[in-house]
């Protein structure tokens, strides 16, 4: 099954959280997004279906081995196009607001070929 949008936005927050936070709650994912609690558990409960995120013994939130590769790619995605973007004269804020819109859509293809021009120029992520 596809995953969508929204279930990457979740797999790509329970990283950037677990990156500054080794232990990362339901209640810690819905203030980062600005979501509530039921809207986090019913999501939450969807990706733990799928097989991308499980609770540890002590309540936490992780990734799969799965979950980490497509939060990895995502957040990915968001970098790197959040810094084309500021390299261009985009200011921080719409910058990375609009590589968060498209990082769910654009083709790998693109993808690597931004990546690729990025670092032929010196401009890396």
């Amino acid at each position: 099954m596809a995953l969508q949008e929204s279930g990457e936005m979740y797999l790509e927050t329970i990283y950037v959280l677990s990156l500054e936070n080794n232990a990362v709650r339901g209640i810690d994912i819905g203030e980062h997004m600005g979501f509530s609690k039921p809207s986090v558990s019913r999501a939450l409960g969807l990706l733990r279906d799928e097989g991308l995120v499980k609770k540890d013994d002590a309540g936490f939130i992780r990734l799969t081995e799965a979950g980490e590769i497509i939060a990895k790619r995502i957040y990915e995605r968001h970098t790197v196009l959040s810094t084309l973007f500021m390299n261009l004269g985009v200011d921080e804020k719409t910058a990375t607001e609009d590589a968060c819109r498209i990082e769910h859509y654009i083709s790998e293809t693109t993808f690597d070929a931004i990546k690729a021009h990025m670092k032929q120029y010196g401009k890396d992520a």
